[in-house]
């Protein structure tokens, strides 16, 4: 059963409800996502691609590339088995390969080293989580968007500095979230151009006397190109690479931790209106009266750990001679990995999120935010000096405060008697208050700033519906990208696997 808060109004946003119901979908949609690949598989992947280059410029035979062809088709195949061993280490590999066919398959390794095989496979599975993580990205920001279109001109507070500060709508306030994670959608098309680079064939950092032909391993892999001086490539590009992707995550986590604060600060209210649906996992074991924001104190743990991974690698790569391992490490995988759950428990999160219109109208009607806008009215249409209208408004707020007394309270007489009094400040003598009551009462809506607004990006319904359309076709643009590239990556792996088995026969 939903449990509402007790105001005017229905529920609006109500979606799957129950937390329990929250945790099975989660879990549902973690059994749906494709195993990791792991350093075995990416270790093949590399060796098909050498292979298919090093035949192609005939540093290896035809003959012993349909031995090495088969030879690696054979490791992966067992590797491939229930139990078997899946080493990290192409050494291992290697001794394996050397079981099947002999020492001559080693030639497979001519103008490699560990340390590019190692370089690129930790690119390959940071590529592989970015993918991942932006296609929950897209999917945290659908979720977003659909609570923000469907109630887009309801109207809620927002705070500067804690305190409330102006009237907006449902869908300019989670359409500025948007809009701030569409900038994230930037960084990440951002941070692709330089992740997919390749460093294979650059061997330990000086590359070697084979005529290896970088550029086509790189097309192999599915790289847009080359990290291209190969002492970066093995060296140094691992540093500034791991701060962007960890920088990514943080930022990320960063916004979504803001959104979340802002719930918990109004949560904290006996009456939010921001709300989770009542169920299992909100409830004390001691308070029945308690309805705890658990998802919501999950989700702020979550987001901690994906900023502390990203300040945990910055820590690891200071300071640090290249060539060494330190900055070399699973940290930034991990921050983009973590950063990926953070983004599918914030959908899952606001598809138990209600929000009930009424009781943030009531909010916004019980204090003073809307007095900006009489400043505004009396300096546009009455031709009074801002600062003695905002003189006026700020006397208003003191008065109504004083007795106790809503905005819509407040006696039209002593609005009068206070204007007369803010212009004799300025020296402006026998001043009225050139509103009538009708006029006065009005000013004083949260409904009347809202339609007010006229610059854009303001809260103003035309303006949220245009801005809110744009987050959609942004949408339908990173779905289309994510599409297009991976796309591009299976092909190359189709050429990887046709190239080897042609090879093979």
């Amino acid at each position: 059963m939903q449990t509402q808060p007790p105001s005017r109004g229905a529920p609006l946003c109500l979606t799957t409800g129950l937390l329990a119901t929250v945790a099975l979908l989660a879990g549902a949609a973690a059994a749906q996502q494709a195993p990791l690949r792991d350093s075995f598989y990416w270790i093949g992947e590399q060796n098909k691609a050498s292979l298919i280059m090093l035949s192609e410029k005939g540093i290896v035979t035809k003959e012993l590339a349909a031995k090495i062809a088969q030879s690696v088709t054979q490791v992966i195949a067992d590797g491939s088995k229930p139990g078997a061993a899946r080493s990290a280490d192409y050494l291992k590999i290697e001794e394996s390969m050397i079981k099947i066919a002999g020492p001559d398959v080693t030639r497979i390794h001519s103008g490699r080293s560990r340390q590019d095989l190692g370089q690129t496979t930790r690119r390959l599975h940071l590529r592989e989580a970015a993918l991942t993580t932006f296609g929950q990205f897209i999917d945290a920001r659908a979720t977003l968007l659909q609570m923000a279109e469907r109630d887009a001109n309801a109207i809620l507070p927002f705070y500067t500095h804690g305190v409330q500060a102006q009237p907006t709508t449902l869908g300019h306030y989670l359409g500025g979230y948007l809009e701030a994670m569409s900038r994230g959608s930037d960084r990440y098309k951002e941070a692709w151009a330089r992740l997919n680079l390749s460093p294979l064939g650059g061997a330990a950092g000086g590359t070697s006397s084979f005529p290896i032909d970088r550029p086509r391993l790189a097309e192999l892999m599915g790289f847009d190109g080359l990290v291209v001086n190969s002492f970066d490539s093995g060296q140094v590009s691992n540093q500034d690479l791991g701060v962007e992707m960890s920088g990514l995550a943080a930022s990320g986590a960063l916004t979504l931790s803001m959104f979340a604060a802002d719930l918990t600060q109004q949560y904290s209210d006996p009456y939010p209106w921001f709300q989770f649906a009542d169920g299992k996992t909100t409830g004390s074991s001691i308070m029945p009266q308690k309805r705890n924001p658990r998802l919501l104190e999950n989700f702020h743990e979550a987001a901690s750990a994906v900023i502390g991974k990203a300040v945990t690698y910055y820590l690891q790569a200071n300071n640090v001679v290249s060539g060494m391992n330190d900055y070399k490490s699973e940290t930034p995988l991990e921050a983009t990995r973590a950063t990926g759950n953070l983004y599918r428990d914030f959908a899952e999160m606001m598809k138990a999120m209600v929000f009930f219109p009424a009781r943030a109208l009531e909010e916004v009607n019980g204090d003073y935010s809307v007095t900006t806008e009489l400043a505004d009215i009396l300096q546009r249409d009455a031709e009074v000096p801002f600062r003695v209208g905002h003189h006026f408004a700020s006397d208003l707020v003191t008065y109504g405060r004083s007795k106790k007394l809503k905005p819509t309270e407040i006696p039209y007489a002593e609005a009068q008697r206070l204007f007369t009094s803010a212009s004799k400040y300025f020296g402006i003598e026998g001043a009225t208050l050139p509103l009538t009551e009708a006029q006065f009462r009005r000013a004083l809506t949260a409904e009347n700033m809202v339609t007010s607004a006229k610059p854009v990006g303001g809260p103003q319904a035309a303006e949220v519906a245009r801005m809110l359309a744009n987050e959609r076709a942004r949408l339908q643009a990173d779905r289309d990208w994510l599409a297009a590239t991976r796309a591009k990556l299976d092909e190359a792996a189709k050429k990887r696997d046709a190239g080897v088995a042609s090879l093979a026969r």
